[in-house]
């Protein structure tokens, strides 16, 4: 009989700024390692180290292969010497090895940039002959025909399910990745693919992420897809309460939304980032330009009528900010009615056109990489900002999460959320997760060079 070869896929954690990983409820499992499981020959005996649920050691392989986000690089390299110097090649990927390869080959035997699944069989196969290569270059494909992810290879204690069913955005924002790592074209699952996965777990009553970057789309014919997906669930009798993200025009059809809330969305994720259009073009959030910052209370008061809570993400420290944009914006979200608030500092990450223009300015605070990528987490100042010094920045920032997060506002948000759209599950799931985003700002303090 021939032993199987043994491959390693490890989902490292920052230890810097531990984040979700801090809390049961806001822990998502690493779809893209279940998504590479599911492309490995039978052959293979696969595992699935996840630091959100057990600090690493090292455990032997034949093959490893690590994923990582920008903060977790440093991390990532770090368990990946342990391998190194043992023999065992290491293959790394995700957005931070596609966005700095030749960085990540200082660390690991081979790399891959983009997505994946299209050249991980050649990569096994490659492996398998001896021929590993140092690059191999994904390339953007159909989402039709894929094999299911390995979700039995997650860890037993995560409370949500991670599906996803689309790809790509054509919208650009100047500090967002997906557009580089995953292309302007909309890229969807056939919808009968995404319901039979569904119905492979949804007996044991998990909540489902759709970890989609925008799950209405773009346009009608987008938004008629997301209904087809809806109307499916609901047909099917599959009995899940899900979150996603999603644009500010998807308040454009109440057809949609009702069908989402009967499907059970409890939680939809809609990138606001700031109150003024100044503020808003600097980032080239063209779409909620268009769709009037004058609109935005009516769009949330819409999408509660469904009995759906509103995530509503905001940045602070855009370009053309200032201390007094700072205080306002803070103002204004504690008076917007906004169920639950993700607030970030502005962080050029590598491959967006922010961190392109602040690199060709000199303007980094953070050069020694990759120690410093830890720091890209967004709750540490990590460039110089063309109106204010870092110093008098980071108190005012502390001043206004203070404001936002306040045990008491958040409880009161909690009761206005359950009077707004009048379902419980959606106003605990709003102030859960309020209360992660609290955890992860105070995790420690801001970071600025100092």
């Amino acid at each position: 009989m021939i032993k199987k070869k043994k491959l390693l896929l490890i989902n490292p954690v920052s230890r810097y700024r531990k984040g979700f990983a801090r809390d049961l409820t806001s822990k998502h499992p690493p779809l893209a390692l279940a998504i590479i499981a599911s492309y490995t020959p039978s052959h293979w005996k696969i595992k699935i180290i996840d630091e959100n649920y057990q600090t690493f050691h090292f455990r032997d392989a034949d093959l490893v292969g690590i994923t990582s986000f920008t903060p977790s690089a440093p991390r990532a390299y770090e368990i990946a010497q342990q391998y190194r110097q043992r023999g065992i090649p290491v293959v790394f990927g995700g957005i931070h090895a596609s966005m700095c390869p030749e960085e990540a080959l200082n660390f690991v035997d081979a790399v891959v940039v983009g997505e994946a699944e299209s050249v991980w069989p050649q990569l096994i196969d490659d492996f398998e002959k001896g021929k590993l290569q140092k690059i191999y270059f994904g390339s953007f494909q159909e989402m039709v025909n894929l094999p299911m992810p390995r979700h039995d290879l997650f860890h037993p204690a995560y409370v949500f399910h991670s599906v996803q069913t689309s790809r790509g955005c054509p919208m650009g924002c100047d500090f967002c990745t997906v557009t580089a790592f995953n292309g302007k074209h909309y890229r969807v699952r056939p919808v009968d693919e995404i319901l039979d996965e569904l119905e492979s777990f949804h007996n044991d009553k998990r909540a489902v992420v759709f970890v989609d970057d925008n799950l209405g789309g773009m346009g009608k014919k987008h938004q008629e897809r997301a209904m087809e997906l809806f109307r499916g669930i609901i047909d099917r009798g599959i009995k899940i309460n899900w979150f996603s993200q999603t644009s500010l025009d998807i308040a454009d059809n109440e057809e949609l939304l009702g069908l989402a809330a009967d499907s059970g969305c409890r939680i939809l994720l809609i990138g606001i980032e700031a109150e003024t259009v100044e503020a808003l073009k600097s980032a080239n959030k063209s779409l909620n330009v268009k769709k009037g910052v004058e609109n935005y209370q009516k769009i949330f008061k819409k999408i509660n009528k469904y009995g759906i809570a509103v995530l509503g993400t905001f940045i602070f420290g855009l370009e053309t900010d200032n201390i007094e944009s700072i205080r306002n914006r803070a103002s204004y979200i504690i008076n917007s009615k906004v169920d639950c608030i993700q607030t970030s500092i502005l962080t050029p990450l590598p491959g967006t056109q922010l961190y392109k223009r602040i690199l060709a300015q000199n303007r980094l605070i953070c050069k020694d990489f990759p120690h410093d990528w830890q720091y890209f987490h967004f709750a540490d100042i990590v460039f110089r900002h063309p109106v204010m010094r870092a110093e008098e920045m980071a108190p005012e920032l502390i001043k206004a999460w203070k404001r936002i997060y306040s045990p008491w506002r958040l409880i009161i948000s909690f009761f206005r959320t359950w009077r707004n759209t009048g379902h419980l599950t959606s106003a605990v799931w709003a102030y859960q997760t309020n209360k992660h985003y609290r955890n992860i700002l105070f995790e420690r303090d801001i970071w600025f060079g100092n």
